[in-house]
């Protein structure tokens, strides 16, 4: 199986702040839709890296089968429909909060490591409140949408 970096992937490496070990950041740079799980932790292996970091990538939705993206993505919500699990409303909301955290410089910076570590929406609903202060009110705004309960 190859594993590619998602989009929120590629917002980790970008930002450089993402949660990651060093072990956990060197398997997500192989991770590139050419090499195989077991290439990469061959790779890897001399750092320490082991399949449990490769599965916490998966989890984080930082890597995904190479193939699967389309398959794998969560279904459009129709206006309105009910999303029992949160899951879409995550996938919306992770790369906003990281992003408009990573912009709050290094005050913040203990802030977006918990947000790029948050792996659900309820883990990013209890970081809400630090969110709303460090960000201010316009800059939360549409942020809160996206995490208040429905």
């Amino acid at each position: 199986m190859n594993l590619a970096k998602t989009d929120a992937g590629m917002l980790v490496l970008k930002d450089r702040h993402g949660g990651l070990s060093h072990r956990q950041r060197a398997a997500l740079i192989l991770c590139d839709g050419q090499r195989t799980i077991e290439e990469v932790l061959a790779a890897t292996s001399p750092g320490g890296v082991t399949r449990a970091d490769i599965d916490r990538l998966v989890d984080m939705g930082l890597v995904a089968e190479l193939g699967t993206f389309v398959a794998s993505a969560p279904a459009p919500l129709a206006p309105g429909a009910p999303d029992p699990s949160g899951r879409e409303r995550y996938l919306q909301a992770y790369p906003l909060a990281t992003r408009l955290t990573a912009e709050l410089g290094p005050r913040w910076e203990a802030l977006h490591l918990a947000v790029e570590a948050a792996g659900s929406l309820a883990e990013l609903q209890e970081l809400a409140p630090q969110m709303r202060a460090a960000l201010g009110p316009s800059g939360y705004a549409r942020l809160g949408l996206l995490l208040k309960a429905p």
